[in-house]
């Protein structure tokens, strides 16, 4: 068989499903060009519906379906796909997938890298002893670390013990013409009779997971519309924080200012109807909805965790708060609430922040660099591909 002349990267995740990893892939696999790289994205258990949202044609999609709890015959499948598919490097994603890197290593792959998005949700600090140790036992098998953030590249060298000559730092991209701010009047949103023409849609997008710590939003939104009953809430997402929230939602007697309309396509609209933009997560690496809310000129109210203040300069950009603080996260809010103008000058100062700083020609090139590198390092292996 013919060795194609595009390198094949394989790409290993957890799955792939709706979330900040897998729309940053989205982002990075749609603009790497074809004839540069090939990619295979291998998930250790399934993919869904959002894999349709990469077009380009160089990318195949492979499951392993490993089940819940230990599977050493996960690995075994792991490696027969190695074999069969022969990458030219491997790209592991996060904690849960990073024992890839000892089947890669097994399989003859020379050139490894693993890319850090965000600690793993029991150990938002990094500082398990027995995720540590796995972290140390693969770090002489990768050649090359990512980190999405500042805040991970120095976490994967004073705590993990990688020396920072391996470690490069890329920021995610947001697509500045998708997300941009509102032009003209708001676009609809949520029931008839939700928004009215005094509102300010105060919204949220994500997984309403308990890292995301939606139930303190509703708890400052509480809080908020006591005070302002223009104040309009809205949560973009699904996960087993939304009855919660909507119970509590319930509760306070503030159902019809409240919109938790589930999961969503129309993300970039539903943007250009909020007026502020909030994310109170306990853990963030760097937050692609918080870098499209600056793209859709929105002010941003975010905890003060992870990649967040890499992102939302304080004062400027937004406000960052603690975590898990629904008292400090309402004040911040009424902030932006009581203040059009005030709005509107941090909303232009976030779409100008991204623009300098966040684009995805920007991350595309930064990715791109590292690959060709690595590979420049460690050539394949002189073996046919499939």
């Amino acid at each position: 068989m013919s060795t194609p002349s595009v390198p094949l990267i394989a790409h290993l995740v957890h799955q792939f499903d709706t979330g900040g990893l897998e729309n940053g892939m989205v982002n990075l696999l749609n603009r790497i060009p074809p004839e540069r790289y090939r990619h295979a994205v291998v998930c250790l258990t399934g993919f869904g519906d959002y894999r349709l949202r990469i077009t380009n044609p160089a990318v195949s999609f492979h499951a392993l379906n490993k089940r819940p709890g230990k599977d050493p015959g996960c690995y075994l499948r792991l490696a027969r796909l190695f074999k069969q598919l022969a990458p030219d490097l491997v790209h592991t994603r996060n904690l849960s997938a990073l024992e890839g890197q000892f089947v890669a290593a097994a399989c003859g792959v020379r050139a490894r890298i693993h890319g850090e998005h965000g600690r793993d949700v029991f150990d938002l600090e990094g500082k398990s002893r027995k995720y540590n140790l796995l972290r140390r036992l693969a770090r002489p098998l990768v050649t090359r670390y990512i980190a999405v953030s500042q805040d991970l590249a120095r976490w994967l060298v004073h705590t993990v013990g990688v020396a920072p000559t391996r470690v490069t730092q890329i920021y995610n991209g947001v697509d500045g013409e998708r997300f941009h701010p509102r032009v003209g009047p708001r676009p609809a949103i949520g029931p008839a009779g939700f928004v009215e023409a005094a509102s300010v849609v105060i919204g949220s997008v994500g997984r309403m997971a308990a890292v995301k710590d939606f139930p303190t939003l509703m708890q400052a939104f509480v809080r908020v519309a006591s005070l302002r009953p223009q104040a309009r809430l809205v949560i973009i997402g699904e996960g087993v924080s939304r009855g919660h929230c909507q119970a509590m939602a319930e509760a306070a007697g503030i159902v019809d200012r409240v919109w938790l309309p589930g999961e969503r396509t129309d993300i970039p609209t539903l943007m250009r109807a909020m007026d502020v933009f909030v994310l109170p997560s306990l853990g963030e690496g760097i937050s692609n909805t918080i870098l499209e809310a600056m793209a859709s000129g929105l002010p941003v109210v975010a905890t003060h965790v992870g990649g967040n203040p890499e992102l939302v300069e304080e004062g400027v950009t937004g406000r960052l708060v603690p975590p898990g603080r629904p008292d400090e996260l309402a004040r911040a809010l009424l902030e932006y609430v009581d203040d059009a103008a005030k709005r509107a000058r941090a909303g232009d100062a976030a779409r100008a922040r991204v623009d300098a700083r966040f684009s995805l020609d920007a991350m595309v090139r930064g990715y791109l660099g590292v690959y060709d590198e690595v590979l420049a390092r460690c050539p394949a292996r002189a073996t046919g591909r499939g």
